[in-house]
Formats: C-alpha cells, sequence, structure tokens
C-alpha cells in the first residue's frame, strides 16, 4: 500500500496563468525511497474544506536532479488543482507518496528518442528529455509539443533553453492551435502532423522509441501513425489524460449485489456492495485503506488481482491483455458481475 509522508512545499513556479510547479523539501531520511525513474507519478494528499483529497502529478524533474518537483494545471471543477493552483503557498505541509508508475524511460547511447506531447502533458516528458540529454551524449530527443497560444505553453522558456543548449540532439517543434506563430505549425497533433515529422522532415532518421502524453485521441492518432511508419508497438510508450468508456463493458454491469473479500496488507475484509458501484469506491466507505489516486483509470496506483469471481473494467489505458487475464484490475474502474468477488491488492 501507499505510504504517505509529511514533506514542505519549498518552491512554487508560475508556470503559466493557470499551471504552476511544486518543488518539495525531500527530507534526507526519504531520499532513497523517492528515487524515480523518468516518466514516473507520485500523488499528493491534502485535506481540502473537510476532506482528504488524492491526486496523481507526473514528475517534471531528472532522476540525477535530486529533486522531486510536479506540474500542476488548473482543471475547471478540479478540487486539489484549484487548491494548488490558488491557495498552495511556500512552507505548506502536504502528504505525498513514493514515484510509481509504467511510463519509464531507462535512456540509452545511440538511440534516437521522439515525443509528443499536449499541454500539461509535457510534465513528464520534459524529465525524459532532460534525462536523455544530460546523461547520453550520444542520443537524441526529438519534441513535438501541442498548445492553445506561446502564452499557454508550460515549461516554454525552459524547453528553449534546452533547445539552445543542446542544439545538436535536440529538435524542438511547437504546434498551436489557437495562434499562427512563425517557423511553427498551426493546428492539432494528428495523423497529419506526425506523418510529417517521422515521414519528412525527419525521413533520414530511424526513431527507437516514441513517448506519448496527452488526450486519448490524440494517442490513438499518434501511435497508429507511428506503427505505419515501422515503430514496433512495444516502443511506442503513451500516458493519458483521461480513458475512454467502453461501452460494450458498460452493458455488462447489471443490477444486484455481490459479496466482496477484499486482502490488503495481510488483512482479509468481507462486505456486501451494489454490482453498479466499484470496487474501490465501495471499499473506501467501508473504511478500507485501498490504494488509488487519479481514480480515473489512467494510472496503476488501485491495481488489484481478483482471484475469486469475476469483474469488468469500464475504463483501461494501463494494463495490457495478459495483465488482465491474470485477473489483474484496476479497482476505480472495476465493476462486479458475479454474487463473490475477492480482490488481493498485496498480490501485484
Amino acid at each position: 500500500m501507499a505510504t504517505f509522508n509529511k514533506v514542505i512545499i519549498k518552491e512554487i513556479t508560475q508556470e503559466t496563468a493557470n499551471a504552476v510547479s511544486v518543488l518539495f523539501d525531500i527530507p534526507p531520511h526519504l531520499q532513497t525511497e523517492f528515487n524515480f525513474t523518468a516518466g514516473q507519478y507520485i500523488t499528493l494528499q491534502k485535506e481540502i474544506e473537510g476532506a482528504f483529497v488524492r491526486r496523481a502529478y507526473s514528475i517534471c524533474s531528472t532522476p540525477q536532479s535530486g529533486t522531486i518537483r510536479v506540474a500542476i494545471k488548473a482543471v475547471e471543477n478540479g478540487i486539489f488543482s484549484q487548491y494548488a493552483t490558488s491557495q498552495m503557498k511556500v512552507g505548506d505541509e502536504i502528504e505525498i507518496s513514493a514515484p510509481e508508475g509504467r511510463f519509464l524511460l531507462n535512456p540509452e547511447a545511440n538511440k534516437n528518442y521522439i515525443g509528443f506531447a499536449a499541454g500539461s502533458g509535457i510534465t513528464p516528458i520534459l524529465s525524459m528529455v532532460e534525462t536523455v540529454l544530460e546523461k547520453e551524449s550520444t542520443a537524441t530527443f526529438t519534441l513535438v509539443y501541442g498548445n492553445k497560444s506561446e502564452v499557454n505553453t508550460i515549461f516554454y522558456k525552459r524547453l528553449n533553453d534546452l533547445k539552445n543548449s543542446f542544439s545538436e540532439r535536440f529538435n524542438l517543434h511547437y504546434i498551436f492551435s489557437r495562434e499562427e506563430v512563425k517557423n511553427e505549425l498551426k493546428g492539432r497533433i494528428d495523423e497529419n502532423v506526425t506523418s510529417y515529422f517521422v515521414k519528412n522532415r525527419y525521413k533520414e532518421t530511424s526513431f527507437d522509441e516514441a513517448f506519448l502524453c496527452g488526450p486519448e485521441e490524440m494517442i490513438q492518432k499518434v501511435s497508429k501513425t507511428l506503427e505505419n511508419s515501422k515503430i514496433a508497438k512495444e516502443h511506442i510508450h503513451f500516458e493519458l489524460f483521461t480513458a475512454a468508456v467502453d461501452k460494450e463493458v458498460t452493458s455488462e454491469i447489471k443490477a444486484g449485489t455481490s459479496e466482496v473479500t477484499v486482502l490488503i496488507d495481510d488483512e482479509e475484509t468481507t462486505f456486501t456492495m451494489q454490482q453498479k458501484d466499484t470496487i474501490l469506491a465501495a471499499s473506501l466507505r467501508n473504511n478500507l485503506d485501498a490504494p488509488y489516486s487519479c481514480q480515473g483509470g489512467v494510472c496503476s496506483s488501485c491495481m488489484g488481482k481478483v482471484t475469486e469471481g469475476k469483474a469488468v473494467m469500464v475504463k483501461n489505458s494501463i494494463l495490457t491483455d495478459s495483465e488482465i487475464e491474470e485477473g489483474l484490475v484496476l479497482a476505480c474502474q472495476a465493476y462486479p458481475t458475479t454474487s463473490k468477488i475477492t480482490i488481493d491488492f498485496d498480490d501485484v
């Protein structure tokens, strides 16, 4: 289970009008626990208006920096993001959990990396870019970054500084949907934009791995185009903002009840829940310390293993087909479909 540690907010930087980056003061005795790989996220927890709220945010600093910094963009009706971008102050105490996640880059020499990011999707990608540039002098990184406008572009100055410092190995391209900027594309990242870069602009470059972060529609279009451009599917890595609901799976959810047995920290608890409710929500209502973070099916914090019975997931952008066959589910998206079900949060 995730353990939350109380730390102090060391620095808050206004990156855009509605986005900040937050640096945490990690005490010496926690440094090892907070070692991470570029692309991972941490979960923040804060009591807001009398209720504890958790949210996952990708780390934008690099592993070699020895620091933990995340970027937070205000989302309409987002309880945590609105608090973080308008009320959080330097010196405040907050709880954070150790880094986790499967969106990982381990830089290697002589590799050519390409990244596609939209909006706040730049957060983990920035960590990857800097990690490659600083650690592998023979590796390159090409980044295509989409935003509404220059003023809405998170880390705009930082990226341009990297371009100036590593001009031979870092190719930086912006695309803006709501304004025209000299020497940059206008529009959104789609099949045509992807083809332009991999088949025309960099047709002489063989890209070894691709990293994508943004809306699901963008991820699907870019992934398909990259596969058609001879980049193997297993070398295309992505992380979504949100996952779409699978309507076919939704139809499998029926009215009824299930007896659920949950194993957490070697303790079993059994309760009855409605089948039109998620296993995570029901577990939390029964005062169980079930792991969770985003609650949107786009991180792996709430992963558990169904050892008896069956559950279906209405969203999933994390688990592979083989993992699902093994019984793994994302509890925040899992609905029981049998009268009895057992889920093990320890054996994952």
